[in-house]
């Protein structure tokens, strides 16, 4: 008896018994090992996301004011609901001056943009990293998934070293499955960031523009 039908099945689902595991090509841009089907775009650039006026200088030092920090840290936070961190927003400028908003709420849009666009990058790192060691792992079971098959095929082969490695090979590919599962929602993570910013900054371009 060869390699297990479950085992074979799953190699061959996960693309284990042709190419190693790769990217989808449609998405790979400028990176032919990103894994994603969403496109790759390293870092966002403050006009994708900011329509209103043009940011001042004084923007840029939004990391001295305490409160801007705080409040930066808790709406960019994705467990909070989207609805709660807008009101957020709205609350912290009912209390200040019109002067007061002119100065304070481009900082709370370049700290976001900062913030937020610093994790989307950490995050898409991370899924490069996590691609490459899935593709190493993929590697690891097509080498493994044959040399299981070659042991079978010998006549001396010693049964319980062949169920050994068999039950290994099933666990291992188990596990790959399930990186695989994984990576699809994380993929979707630099998204979701995204429409977070953006969304936030349209509640601050909003919230400027009103009287």
């Amino acid at each position: 008896m060869r390699l297990s039908t479950h085992v074979k099945a799953c190699l061959s689902a996960l693309g284990l018994q042709g190419a190693l595991f790769s990217p989808v090509p449609a998405a790979q841009g400028d990176d032919p090992e990103w894994p994603c089907i969403q496109r790759k775009v390293p870092e966002l650039s403050l006009a994708q996301i900011w329509t209103g006026p043009e940011l001042p200088p004084g923007a840029s030092d939004w990391a001295d004011n305490a409160e801007i920090v705080a409040l930066v840290a808790e709406v960019a936070a994705r467990r909070v609901p989207m609805a709660e961190a807008e009101q957020k927003i709205r609350d912290f400028a009912a209390k200040l001056t019109p002067d007061e908003r002119k100065a304070k709420l481009p900082k709370l849009v370049k700290g976001l943009f900062e913030q937020m666009n610093r994790e989307r990058s950490q995050v898409i790192s991370g899924i490069g990293r996590y691609a490459h060691k899935q593709r190493d792992l993929a590697d690891a079971l097509r080498k493994e998934a044959s040399a299981v098959d070659a042991l079978r095929a010998k006549a001396d082969a010693d049964p319980n070293e062949v169920a050994v490695r068999n039950d290994r090979l099933v666990f291992q590919t188990r596990i790959f499955q399930e990186r695989v599962q994984s990576l699809t929602f994380v993929c979707e993570v630099p998204t979701l960031i995204e429409q977070r910013l953006y969304a936030l900054a349209k509640t601050i371009s909003q919230t400027l523009e009103s009287r």
